[in-house]
């Protein structure tokens, strides 16, 4: 959050100066976003300020409700999305807290996409749709009810509004076609004084400071992980809330499968029309490809769940691939183990059946799927041959993405350009978008911006993205946001300790490493503490096809409670998140001249055996740092094994490690220890 203030105080700031183009509040609001967001606001967010604001304070004034308090740029939790204004009071006649979330739009003029009603032209200048602002308000209010338990405690806690302020009603026409809700209303500037009614209807003319204390203090409950979603596949209202894109993007897909996939008896999409039941299928020039394209923790494998889970409740099963071990053998587990007694076998059968992996439609018909979605498609080969293809399906000159094209009516792609990590891996958004478009297909890119991961911390994914050299970049000083906690360990013992003592609190918790050690087989039935750094020795984690008394199998490294006493490598941690995450950096990537470079040969991964050049290696090396460093959801613990390189995360991360007392209680390790490590207290003599 920005600001809160009363409308009274508000009311002072939003006063033109003269000779100033920036009301008073404009420029708090711009000083406090420097500060808060490490970044400068953008033209777009100083205009809403400046123009916006004021239209909602000034109806608050007119209305007698100057004691409402009004939060700015209220934050969701776990995800970079925000609220542009939340208003909290107390309930006429009731005096129980009252709260109004409202997204302002500066638009004139608003048309609807022909192919779907929640995809809007809001007159921008740009091409791509943006979600109808009623239901993002919806949407937004949605999350705000799963996330925050005190907005629960009664129905009408919480109402939200779009507020299209210089709009008239004949210029925005087709956004009234969206039906309304207690969580999404639509005003313009034809409504303002039905807005102001809403107002009155909504507060009393009493202090609202009690009710954004209590909005301030709400504890939120922790994030939905994929597995949670997975899990949740079968419940109505079960998954995560989409926001935005995703949403934008779920929607779209669902609505076109409609149309790509004949009417079977059930009820598929969101806006199913009966007129269309019988319409002819799409024509194979007509089939559509979607990309899905977003950095570590935007919600990709929410969508593609989601997804999957919407379509299995109305009767229509989609199929869900991966070239993750790890995820695909993780999801079929979690549906193994709903079976109930007797089923086990058919539940088996069927998990089998939608989660599958890349290279198994080699030898399907055309168009033999309804929905084919292909999650962590960054790690597309580029063909499905392997040791252990039958003679007569080999073929090397056959890319992998087109056997998943062909497959499905709708397939859909969801990647990231920086998480593919092995040198025959190429699944990125170009090479999948041309080689679509060169099949005769249709392609729409969408690029998902929001991230709830990493407390929803836009600046973390960019900060990690500079360490590693993205795009050109160099290293930055770590600036704390308040979302992400990053902290330097001294070493691995402390490291250890540390994550194990977040375990102990209820947290989740993991140590994974660079692939600079070897991984050895199991001798008999115990693990070999194959990561060794100086007296510390650990095992990995279990290997593929192994098993070990009281460690889990690799693929479930992530998510089983005996994962932490391993430590885990890329392939066992890609896709999964936890809350605490902890990696050690290797020799592999090391500090030198003022940037991080690769030294290929400090690197154990067998898959990088072979000619291939450097930049390809530099690439897989780099991207597994990117993925490592990003599966965090409250907090990362850094510590490298080199020490010109550990020096440098010392002087780009002023956060560390360090014993704390509190009121007497036994002393803990905590993410708000001493800035300078034990070893260097006392100057050499």
């Amino acid at each position: 959050m920005l600001l809160q203030s009363s409308a009274a105080e508000l009311g002072q700031l939003v006063v033109a100066r003269p000779g100033s183009t920036l009301l008073p509040l404009t420029e708090q609001l711009i000083t406090k976003h420097s500060e808060i967001k490490g970044r400068t606001a953008g033209q777009g967010d100083i205009a809403s300020w400046n123009n916006s604001i004021p239209v909602v304070v000034e109806a608050l004034l007119e209305c007698g409700r100057g004691e409402v308090v009004v939060q700015i740029e209220v934050d969701l939790p776990h995800t970079n999305s925000a609220v542009d204004l939340v208003l909290c009071g107390r309930r006429p006649g009731t005096g129980t807290d009252s709260y109004l979330a409202v997204e302002l739009k500066q638009v004139r003029h608003a048309t609807v996409d022909p192919r779907c009603p929640i995809a809007v032209d809001l007159g921008f200048g740009d091409t791509k749709n943006k979600l109808h602002p009623v239901r993002q308000v919806q949407r937004y209010c949605e999350y705000m009810v799963r996330y925050l338990p005190h907005l629960r405690e009664s129905a009408d806690r919480l109402t939200g509004v779009a507020l299209l302020h210089n709009a008239r009603d004949p210029d925005v026409e087709a956004l009234f076609e969206l039906q309304e809700s207690e969580h999404g209303f639509l005003y313009t500037l034809d409504d303002l004084d039905r807005f102001r009614r809403a107002l009155v209807s909504r507060f009393a003319p009493a202090s609202g400071t009690r009710a954004a204390l209590a909005l301030d203090q709400a504890r939120s409950e922790p994030l939905l992980k994929v597995t949670d979603v997975a899990r949740q596949r079968s419940v109505t209202g079960g998954g995560l809330t989409l926001l935005d894109e995703q949403y934008l993007a779920f929607d779209l897909i669902t609505r076109r499968l409609e149309k790509a996939a004949p009417f079977t008896g059930f009820d598929v999409g969101l806006f199913y029309d009966p007129a269309d039941a019988h319409a002819p299928a799409v024509e194979p020039g007509d089939k559509h490809v979607y990309i899905l394209r977003g950095g570590p923790g935007s919600g990709k494998s929410a969508v593609a769940l989601e997804l999957q889970r919407e379509l299995s409740v109305k009767g229509r099963e989609t199929v869900l691939a991966s070239g993750s071990h790890a995820y695909t053998e993780t999801l079929r587990e979690i549906m193994i183990s709903t079976a109930r007694q007797g089923q086990v076998a058919d539940k088996r059968r069927s998990a089998l059946k939608i989660y599958r992996y890349f290279n198994s439609f080699t030898d399907s018909a055309p168009d033999s799927l309804d929905v084919l979605i292909c999650d962590e498609a960054h790690r597309m080969r580029r063909n499905s041959t392997g040791r252990w293809t039958p003679k007569e399906l080999r073929d090397d000159d056959r890319p992998q993405a087109t056997e998943l094209i062909r497959a499905a009516k709708v397939p859909i792609f969801l990647l990231d350009d920086h998480q593919s990590i092995r040198p025959d891996e190429v699944g990125t958004a170009d090479y999948l978008k041309k080689l679509a478009e060169d099949s005769g297909c249709v392609v729409e890119v969408t690029d998902l911006e929001g991230t709830f991961r990493a407390g929803g911390s836009k600046l973390y994914q960019r900060w990690v993205q500079q360490l590693l050299g993205f795009d050109d970049s160099d290293p930055v000083a770590w600036r704390p946001d308040g979302r992400m906690t990053l902290v330097v360990a001294d070493g691995p013992e402390q490291m250890e300790q540390f994550i194990h003592e977040r375990a102990l609190e209820g947290a989740t918790a993991r140590i994974t490493a660079g692939f600079c050690w070897p991984w050895s087989d199991p001798d008999e039935d115990r693990l070999v503490d194959d990561v060794v750094i100086g007296g510390w020795r650990r095992p990995w984690n279990v290997k593929p096809n192994s098993s070990v008394p009281n460690a889990p199998k690799s693929d479930l490294w992530s998510t089983d409670r005996r994962g932490i006493d391993q430590i885990g490598c890329v392939y066992t941690a890609q896709t999964f998140e936890y809350d605490w995450n902890a990696v050690i950096i290797g020799p592999d990537l090391l500090f030198r001249n003022g940037k991080f470079t690769v030294d290929r040969s400090a690197s154990s991964d067998p898959a990088f055996r072979g000619p291939f050049d450097d930049t390809i290696i530099n690439r897989c090396i780099r991207n597994a740092y990117h993925v490592l460093l990003t599966r965090g959801v409250v907090g990362t613990v850094v510590y490298a094994v080199d020490p010109e390189t550990h020096n440098e995360l010392r002087r780009l991360i002023p956060g560390t490690i360090g014993m704390q007392h509190y009121d007497g209680a036994p002393s803990r390790l905590t993410a708000e220890g001493p800035q300078l490590p034990p070893a260097y207290r006392e100057r050499r003599r």
